[in-house]
């Protein structure tokens, strides 16, 4: 039987149409004749035709009246900074010869004296090295001479050393075996006519050794860690650093200001021109010449029809919205005008301020050719375009500043362990601010947990006041209900309240309050002080002075500021070991528990109150 799918006479099947057709295949396939596939792989175009086809389909045929760039010549005006001013402290000289985030952000060493008595760790090791200084047979004399003494354990003063199991025991092994150095530097430094050897008997041919051990350490501590000549930068009302450089310019003196530091890092874009001072450049340095080169970059499309791309980045899976400008202007630039760019390199000096003045370049057609900077015209002007350069504080108006500015600033630092750290937090039931100390230092130079610590001094007050370490007194009731002003909240809770700005009516700022200790046998009116230095601004010098804090450096967010110490090495290879504060983000609001007004159950005994004042 004939199978009808077969067709014998194809051609004449389709020219009379006999079975209905739709499409007709003609397959052509190569057919190899050798085992060698390199010339196969070679993708040979034999036909010119095509090849101008697709020349013309790229638009290569359209030319433009330009020639690539062979020559190079930049010239740039450059300053570097001269003075730096520290808030609103008189300008000292500086020459880069320390970091700019070490000379910003050094703070004075405030727990040496906390208390009368802090960092022991610190007075323990100026000891020892005075002691390794002096002959043997006057060490026990000077230990005596600047002694340790044991805090009393019912003296409600020594709270702060006695409550702390590790700091009391450290006192104890220190008194009659350690040195206080601290005390002996302090009087050192208070007069420059001062020597070691008042009321200690000395050797006559021993005298100029001791004097000169009690002046290398003076030398020695001083360098060993970086403290602030005058006012430090740090401003406790914004939680911030504000300082300013200067650069000798020609007409005068060129500032830039850091009016929001946090701490941390130091890079060009926390600094503003200030529009008050000079506008113009530096000296202009030497004319660089250079080659200019193609700009590449990873995963840049090849110039190349039959080469591809490197798979390091893939552009097409850049996902931007059409709100996401910068990322459409990447996308953009590297698709289709990555290829016309070209670098020209220039090294700068790390703390220079650099203004290019402009460039002359060459082309293949011989051609010279003088580029001046973009980003000329008013500084908010919204046509305006320039990357790096700094902007002018003010409203505005002012020119803009073409200057880039390359601060003498770390790559990377050491951070020690968190001395200090306190938490700004809104409470919006009890309608406060909150001051959390999550870190307080202690006594011995450590930083010990906050709520620790307040439990630690609460219940070494309860003991010198004979109450049970936890929990109320017992006693009859006498009522089923009880009536309470205010709950309570941890000693280490400071608050701040809103109050008015003098002299306005409208604007407001937080000051900081205080929690009044209403335990049985406390002192009246016995205030719960902060322990933290980044809290007790004005609450060490006499007389007392508030402390102010404006109410939109602390969002709804929160926020956070630490204090550890930062050690580095600068260029030359030196060691430099400074005390600074960082701020970051808080974690979100938080609720105290603070009530007031409100009736409970008896408890077995008589519970305390207290409430807050200013």
């Amino acid at each position: 039987m004939p199978n009808p799918l077969l067709i014998q006479n194809l051609r004449a099947v389709l020219a009379e149409r006999q079975r209905p057709s739709v499409t007709l295949w003609n397959r052509v396939e190569g057919r190899p004749r050798s085992p060698d596939f390199d010339r196969a792989l070679r993708a040979e175009i034999r036909d010119g035709l095509w090849m101008l086809t697709r020349q013309w389909q790229l638009g290569e045929f359209h030319g433009d009246d330009a020639g690539s760039p062979v020559l190079a010549k930049v010239q740039v005006a450059q300053a570097a900074p001269a003075t730096f001013q520290a808030r609103d402290a008189a300008p000292a000289a500086y020459d880069a010869s320390r970091p700019l985030e070490t000379v910003a952000e050094r703070r004075p060493i405030d727990h040496l004296t906390a208390g009368g008595l802090g960092a022991l760790d610190l007075r323990m090791m100026l000891g020892r090295r005075f002691l390794k200084l002096i002959p043997p047979v006057y060490r026990q004399a000077f230990i005596s001479r600047y002694a340790f003494t044991v805090p009393g354990a019912d003296d409600d003063a020594d709270t702060e050393r006695v409550a702390h199991l590790e700091v009391y025991a450290l006192l104890q092994s220190l008194a009659g075996r350690a040195m206080d150095g601290y005390l002996l530097y302090r009087h050192l430094v208070a007069s420059p006519s001062n020597t070691p050897l008042p009321g200690i008997p000395v050797a006559d041919a021993d005298k100029p050794a001791i004097v000169a051990a009690g002046l290398e350490l003076v030398g020695w501590f001083e360098a060993m860690i970086e403290r602030p000549e005058s006012e430090p930068a740090w401003d406790p009302a914004h939680l911030e650093h504000r300082f300013a450089v200067t650069m000798n310019v020609a007409d005068g003196a060129k500032r830039l200001v850091a009016e929001e530091y946090p701490g941390g890092r130091l890079d060009w874009t926390a600094f503003s021109v200030d529009p008050a001072g000079g506008r113009a450049a530096g000296p202009l340095a030497e004319a660089s010449t250079t080659l200019p080169t193609a700009t590449r970059f990873t995963g840049m499309p090849d110039r190349r029809w039959w080469a591809f791309e490197d798979g390091q980045t893939n552009l097409g899976d850049v996902g931007v919205k059409t709100t996401d400008v910068a990322g459409l202007l990447y996308l953009e630039f590297a698709l289709a005008y990555g290829g016309d760019w070209f670098t020209i390199p220039y090294e700068m000096t790390t703390g220079t301020l650099a203004t290019v003045a402009g460039l002359a370049v060459t082309n293949v057609f011989g051609e010279r050719l003088w580029i001046e900077p973009a980003g000329r015209g008013a500084d908010d002007d919204w046509r305006r375009w320039s990357m790096f350069t700094l902007d002018v504080a003010g409203t505005g108006a002012e020119p803009a500043d073409l200057s880039l500015f390359l601060p003498p600033a770390l790559a990377q630092s050491i951070d020690g362990p968190q001395l200090e750290e306190v938490v700004f937090m809104r409470d919006e039931v009890a309608n406060l601010v909150w001051a959390v100390e999550r870190v307080i230092p202690l006594a011995s130079g450590a930083g010990k947990r906050g709520s620790e610590a307040a439990e630690e001094s609460l219940a070494h007050r309860r003991r010198l006041a004979g109450l049970p370490p936890d929990g109320p007194i017992t006693g009859d009731a006498a009522a089923p209900i009880s009536y309470r002003t205010m709950t309570t909240v941890p000693e280490n809770w400071i608050p701040f309240v809103v109050v008015h700005v003098p002299g306005d009516v409208r604007e407001t700022q937080l000051q900081r309050g205080a929690m009044i200790r209403t335990m049985e046998g406390a002192p009246p009116g016995a205030r719960i002080r902060p322990r933290t230095t980044l809290l007790r601004v004005g609450l060490d010098q006499a007389p007392a002075a508030p402390y102010h804090l404006f109410e939109e450096e602390v969002p709804r967010a929160g926020t956070r500021v630490s204090l550890a110490y930062q050690r580095t090495r600068w260029q030359e290879g030196r060691v430099l070991l400074w005390l600074a504060a960082t701020r970051a983000a808080g974690s979100g609001e938080a609720s105290s528990g603070l009530r007031f007004d409100h009736l409970l159950p008896t408890p077995p005994g008589p519970g305390s109150t207290g409430h807050i004042v200013a």
